[in-house]
């Protein structure tokens, strides 16, 4: 006998307790009617806001070294600073500071990457509780390491190398653990606009990382790196003690789209219907030995539709399906869509995170403003972000049409991208409004693959009801686009010392490519909306 889903559920986290603090509010309102009677409500509330703050802080910590490079390699063109030594802090206040400033990001990014992969095969499989925490708390001690270099003296590059690493690998426990406990308590009924709200904590974040950085960096660079550290550590500490990792541990039930063998896809159920019926006539024939009138010879495969995945599903992956088991890295590339989404969020991803880690010191070189004002404008694309976000998970809701919103963006990305590159240094004004723009279209793809797009592949109908994917799907897809938001940062850093027209065509190459590799599940997306039309102006 098999065992069930939920059962297999509990035993591989029966370690999974009541936090302490929830203890002590339900101690407090066991003699209030009126939480009882929102408690679900409340849990849920808890939930969005502790998962917004938790990858907010995770943002946070990771944008102050995108700041802080403008007065690592000072402007030692000027005699007075030359005197007062305020060239830099070496090893970067040499001429090779932008190769430097590259190892250092590609540190982060390709330890980030790599992790990713195995930090979704392990969330799948502990107390997200325990995971988020931990994570947290680790990253804001390497968060702290980076500043201490300052306060200690310690100029050895191996040092921040090797704290870029740790620190990119204690941060791959956030999203595949945030993206899963939204997944887990709230249903698919507005999931787009829910994720796109929420989502906007990757740029509440970077804007946060960047006004605290910059407003030590002139001052000290240290409290820069020291200051997040501290919140982001605090911020997991309160996680541990209020985060609820399943519905099911305080009572409450689980979304009906992560209960076992439910169908969640409701684009797919005249899909089901028609395989179903595919597969009971080729199950008659078969027994009978009648040759199906249909074909002919005997088929014991339903014609493809749109759950039909690139891949062949696996008999491992088949199984884990019907007992709700986790499912490994090769069965989850089965699920459809992954590999395109996983592709596409490679480019989308290589665009945002160059923007995110040379976006301040291009504003300073291309318009000889400031650190701190460099800094603060650099915001714009993070305000532009929330709004991408917001409005493509809204417009998703409303279409059922992930990859087509995503290929519309990114078909407006490209141009706005150039005009920004040619037109951003003429004024103030014209810099701010297109930064937004930019923002808008370059981000929005990028929020709505990481969210709900992995969200909704991860509780994919062909997985039949096993909801543990989630994790791992969420891994696959946002380690995939990790890799590309390292090597993204990488290439302009090494192009920036030529030209930064140069870094720009190297973007607007990427949304191409990215809009091209979406363009197999908008055709299909676009054939289920004619059916679906049709069987309307039928009926």
């Amino acid at each position: 006998m098999r065992p069930t889903a939920s059962r297999t559920r509990k035993m591989s986290n029966n370690y999974n307790d009541i936090p302490i603090g929830i203890r002590l509010l339900q101690s407090f309102s066991r003699h209030c009617p009126r939480f009882h009677a929102r408690k679900e409500l409340c849990y849920k509330m808890s939930i969005f806001l502790l998962t917004f703050l938790a990858y907010t802080c995770y943002h946070m910590s990771r944008k102050p070294i995108s700041v802080v490079k403008s007065v690592l390699h000072g402007n030692c063109s000027n005699a007075q600073l030359q005197d007062e030594g305020n060239c830099g802090y070496a090893p970067f206040d040499g001429p090779d500071s932008k190769a430097l400033f590259g190892m250092l990001d590609s540190a982060f990014l390709f330890s980030y990457a790599i992790a990713m992969f195995a930090s979704g095969f392990i969330a799948e499989r502990v107390s997200l509780r325990y995971f988020l925490s931990m994570g947290m708390i680790m990253t804001g001690v390497f968060t702290y390491l980076f500043g201490l270099a300052r306060t200690s003296n310690i100029h050895s590059l191996s040092y921040f190398i090797i704290v870029q690493i740790f620190a990119g690998i204690f941060q791959t426990t956030g999203w595949p653990g945030v993206v899963t406990l939204v997944g887990r308590w709230f249903g698919k009924k507005k999931r787009g606009l829910i994720f796109g709200i929420w989502n906007s904590h990757t740029s509440i974040g970077n804007i946060l990382g960047t006004l605290i950085a910059a407003h030590y960096v002139e001052k000290d660079w240290a409290l820069s790196f020291v200051v997040p550290g501290i919140i982001i550590g605090a911020v997991g500490f309160l996680l541990f003690l209020f985060l609820v990792d399943q519905p099911e541990i305080v009572g409450c039930q689980p979304q009906p789209d992560t209960q076992e063998r439910r169908i969640s896809n409701e684009s797919d159920a005249d899909n089901d219907d028609d395989e179903e019926q595919a597969r009971r006539s080729e199950a008659f024939y078969a027994q009978s030995g009648y040759a199906d009138p249909q074909s002919d010879q005997i088929s014991y495969r339903s014609a493809p539709t749109e759950r039909t995945p690139i891949l062949p599903r696996s008999q491992a992956s088949r199984e884990h399906a019907a007992t709700g088991r986790p499912i490994g890295l090769i069965d989850a590339l089965y699920i459809p869509g992954v590999i395109e989404f996983s592709l596409c969020l490679f480019f989308t991803k290589l665009v945002s995170y160059t923007f995110m880690y040379w976006l301040p010191l291009y504003i300073q070189s291309s318009n000889s403003f400031g650190p701190t004002l460099s800094a603060y404008l650099s915001t714009l694309f993070d305000v532009g972000g929330v709004v991408g976000a917001i409005a493509a998970g809204y417009v998703s809701d409303l279409t059922g049409m992930s990859a087509t919103v995503c290929t519309v963006m990114l078909f407006f990305a490209s141009p706005v991208l150039l005009m920004y590159e040619k037109y951003g240094v003429l004024s103030l004004t014209i810099s701010v409004s297109l930064l937004i723009i930019v923002g808008i279209f370059v981000n929005g793809p990028y929020a709505l693959i990481t969210t709900s797009v992995s969200a909704e592949l991860g509780q994919h109908s062909s997985l039949e009801g096993n909801s543990n994917a989630l994790a791992t799907v969420t891994a696959i897809i946002d380690g995939t686009g990790s890799i590309g938001a390292a090597v993204g940062p990488l290439l302009a850093g090494l192009i920036s010392s030529h030209s930064w027209e140069k870094v720009f065509y190297m973007l607007i190459v990427s949304d191409i490519i990215a809009m091209v590799l979406l363009m197999r599940l908008v055709i299909k997306e676009c054939n289920t909306l004619r059916r679906s039309a049709t069987r309307i102006r039928i009926e």
